[in-house]
């Protein structure tokens, strides 16, 4: 069949139109357009790595946690936030972003991580957001060392999983 889409506007693009070329039925529906945000530390461009996959299965900019663009302003509904451990603790950048962080402004976030030393990077993170009041998903994506092309394939579609509204 052939169909038309004829988008509406606003923020979550409501309504569209579908219109078949063989009937005259016309289906309204409403699409809510999830906003993402991928925000990351990397020293090492490990976690750098994993942030530019999950950016690119969600559409979006990964933009490092240092950087002038890195604040949420409007509010997200999924927050993917990568960093990984220093000297068993999380960078002071990192952890001067996590406090900027508001409840309002994310939906849930999402951690990931690449270190070569342990999970508890992970850890650090999550107690960080939800001492802010954020919720958390139980499922992250850690990988030990430098990703590979597998490693960042399993980043893609681990990010895939939180993007269905």
């Amino acid at each position: 069949m052939d169909y038309n889409f004829l988008p509406g506007c606003g923020q979550y693009n409501p309504p569209f139109q579908l219109r078949s070329a063989c009937t005259d039925i016309i289906i309204c529906a409403e699409v809510k357009i999830m906003k993402i945000a991928v925000r990351y530390y990397s020293r090492s461009g490990n976690t750098k790595a994993l942030a530019l996959a999950i950016a690119e299965a969600a559409g979006v900019q990964a933009v490092s946690v240092d950087s002038p663009q890195a604040g949420i302003t409007d509010p997200v509904d999924v927050l993917f936030i990568g960093g990984a451990l220093y000297a068993y603790g999380l960078d002071e950048h990192l952890k001067a972003y996590l406090g900027t962080l508001k409840k309002e402004n994310v939906g849930k976030a999402v951690i990931f991580s690449s270190t070569w030393i342990s999970r508890h990077s992970i850890q650090l993170i999550r107690k960080a957001l939800e001492a802010a009041g954020i919720e958390v998903a139980s499922d992250c994506l850690y990988v030990r060392g430098k990703p590979d092309q597998a490693a960042l394939e399993r980043a893609k579609a681990f990010a895939a999983g939180f993007l269905a509204p």
